[in-house]
Parts: structure tokens; C-alpha cells; sequence
């Protein structure tokens, strides 16, 4: 059985869970406000993979998510280990060029993949994204600019997104 190495570290947000693989690329983050370790134990375990608690393996993201906090980082440099279907993963790829401090709609995103009819299917796809933060799903709003749903819970976002000096709804 595969290890995934756990560890937790501080967030604009609140505590972070995050999981590496053996060979140290990212797999996992869990918001510790929505989920404690105890969960985060078991997701690993449900996928297949033993959970061990170990700051040395994970310290290459720790470091850059403290770095993320004190505004020396805007863009992660990690590896990462995704799983998911082919339009998960497009919807993930094209999260990633949301520049730090901007926001983008769903339906933008779907236009960007080349069906603008597709923007639920893009937030089914953001709501599934194994690596929030990193894989940056708090970038994306509605085309209104109202927030919605994120599995940190909004306020999570919220805070994300001042942190990174986002014009918000009523906050800017």
C-alpha cells in the first residue's frame, strides 16, 4: 500500500491538512476548519494509501504555503499528483493561469475551454478539486461576482481572496 506523508500548516484561512506522495508531488488539502485529521486519515485510507504524519516530507509545500502567507509567493512551484476524469483535469489546468489577486466566472472558464454552455460543469469539476489553495478554486466566482460555494466554506474564501488583495462583493 502506497504512503501519502500528512502534515498541517497555517493558512489566510485557517489551518491547511495537506498529503505528498512517496516522491513528494502534492495530492491533497484539506481546509482544518471543514475537516480534522481524523478525516483526513480516512480519505487517505479510502483511497488505498497508508496516512503518516511527517513535516520533513511535506516540508517543500509547508514552505511554500508559509511563503504564500507572508506575500512573498503569488504562484506555487510544486509538483503536483492529481487524479481525476479528462475534464477535471482541463478545468484544474486552466485554474491554474487565474493570476494570484483575480478572479475569473465559471463561464469564463468554460469559454476558455471552448464551451461556454459548460459552466455548471466547470463548477462540478472546481467543487472536485483535490488541491484547493495550490489549484486555485477560490479564484472563481460567479458571473454576478457573488461568491459561491467553496469546500472551505465561504468564509475560507473570503479570506483568501482579501489576502490576495481580490476586489470583492461588498469588500472593496
Amino acid at each position: 500500500m502506497e504512503t501519502r506523508y500528512l502534515a498541517t500548516t497555517d493558512s489566510p484561512a485557517g489551518p491547511l491538512h495537506v498529503a505528498v506522495t512517496g516522491d513528494g508531488r502534492l495530492c491533497g488539502v484539506w481546509f482544518g476548519v471543514v475537516t480534522p485529521p481524523a478525516e483526513v486519515e480516512a480519505s487517505v485510507r479510502r483511497h488505498g494509501r497508508t496516512p503518516v504524519w511527517d513535516a520533513d516530507r511535506t516540508a517543500q509545500v509547508t514552505t511554500q504555503i508559509a511563503e504564500y502567507n507572508d506575500r512573498h509567493r503569488t504562484a506555487f512551484e510544486i509538483e503536483l499528483a492529481i487524479e481525476g476524469g479528462d475534464w477535471e483535469q482541463r478545468v484544474w489546468q486552466a485554474l491554474l493561469t487565474i493570476p494570484y489577486g483575480e478572479t475569473r466566472s465559471y463561464g469564463q472558464i468554460a469559454t476558455l475551454l471552448g464551451d461556454s454552455s459548460k459552466a455548471r460543469a466547470v463548477g462540478w469539476a472546481n467543487a472536485a478539486n483535490p488541491i484547493p489553495l495550490v489549484i486555485p478554486c477560490h479564484r472563481v466566482i460567479g458571473a454576478n461576482r457573488n461568491l459561491t460555494g467553496f469546500g472551505g466554506g465561504i468564509d475560507a474564501k473570503i479570506q483568501l481572496l482579501a489576502h490576495e488583495g481580490a476586489m470583492l462583493p461588498g469588500f472593496g
